[in-house]
């Protein structure tokens, strides 16, 4: 479990780091009329320059993907239930996401920023495991009918 821990973190660094880059190139469409906005303007006053602000935030991004990366294994643990899964998983991710997003200003230094980030970073989550759990649902009976039609194959002859 540990090695399936520490490969699933190691992988998932440059994964977080490219969704990350993503991320900026979409939100540069969308509101940077024309020009690359790699960062929040506020992470860049912070940092002293935007170079700094883009090394942070592309670090950061990294932890994100290790930090989501290496908590999938608890997907793998078959004695829990899925509410319990689920319930841990969701803590984890929520304790790395949420001090990453305050640190980069992806959202409002305010307590109501910091609900109205957590509010939607969860309705993501939601959205997301709904989805999960139903082609996952769908996948295992289509498993079950092939499986069954062998069954019944292999009883004919």
């Amino acid at each position: 479990m540990k090695k399936q821990i520490f490969l699933r973190g190691i992988l998932g660094f440059p994964l977080g780091l490219a969704i990350g880059y993503l991320i900026t190139i979409i939100i540069s469409l969308i509101w940077a009329n024309g020009y690359y906005s790699p960062c929040v303007p506020e992470l860049t006053v912070m940092m002293g320059n935007e170079i700094n602000a883009v090394l942070l935030q592309a670090f950061l991004c990294g932890i994100l993907g290790m930090g989501f990366g290496a908590s999938s294994v608890i997907w793998k643990i078959e004695d829990w239930g899925i509410v319990k899964q689920t319930a841990i998983y969701f803590l984890i991710v929520s304790v790395i996401m949420i001090p990453i997003a305050y640190v980069t200003f992806w959202m409002e230094h305010s307590l109501k920023g910091v609900l109205s980030y957590f509010g939607i970073f969860a309705l993501i989550f939601v959205i997301v495991w709904i989805i999960q759990y139903t082609v996952g649902k769908h996948n295992i009976k289509k498993m079950n009918k092939a499986l069954h039609r062998k069954q019944n194959n292999n009883n004919k002859n």
